[in-house]
């Protein structure tokens, strides 16, 4: 159930949500962020203007637009400084506060991107371990709610990341 994917997660296929690397504001930003409201077209921009924020750790859902999938999943991530300032617990937060919304939501399927580790510069394979271990963790204690949880990923080095960690999985 857990895979990756090299790609863009604007044009995954399959999927009923996809999950945003967003700012606090949610109305946009670089990297996975300005793709998504790029390719979503500006009634994300709007719809995301009326939810008013996201606080680190978080997560808000939103219609998906243009994106060839039914929702975007909000999160803010934490900006890494060093591993001092609660980075892995905010992290761990996002993306269980994603896979709730998710099930709020009857999302079964769905995307996530790398989380934190492009401009707010969070160590890959840190990233990419509380990712896999959180998202089990969540699909341990929900067992019947997803069919699909996929990273979709930018480069190489970030999907041998989560593929190492998926593969370190030991399966209760």
């Amino acid at each position: 159930m857990l895979q990756t994917q090299l790609g863009d997660i604007t044009k995954v296929e399959g999927m009923e949500a996809v999950v945003n690397a967003a700012n606090k504001s949610l109305l946009g930003g670089g990297g996975v962020d300005g793709a998504i409201h790029k390719a979503a077209g500006p009634g994300l921009l709007e719809e995301t203007r009326a939810l008013g924020g996201c606080e680190t750790g978080d997560a808000k859902i939103s219609g998906a637009y243009d994106l060839p999938v039914d929702y975007v999943i909000h999160t803010v991530g934490p900006v890494w400084n060093g591993g001092t300032n609660n980075e892995e617990e905010l992290l761990a937060g996002c993306y269980r506060r994603s896979l709730e919304v998710a099930m709020e939501n009857d999302v079964r399927k769905l995307a996530f991107p790398s989380i934190s580790t492009g401009v707010y510069h969070f160590p890959v394979d840190k990233a990419a371990s509380i990712a896999v271990d959180t998202v089990r963790a969540v699909t341990n204690d929900n067992p019947d709610a997803f069919d699909s949880i996929m990273w979709v990923l930018f480069d190489e080095k970030t999907k041998a990341s989560y593929d190492a960690a998926i593969n370190n999985i030991q399966y209760e």
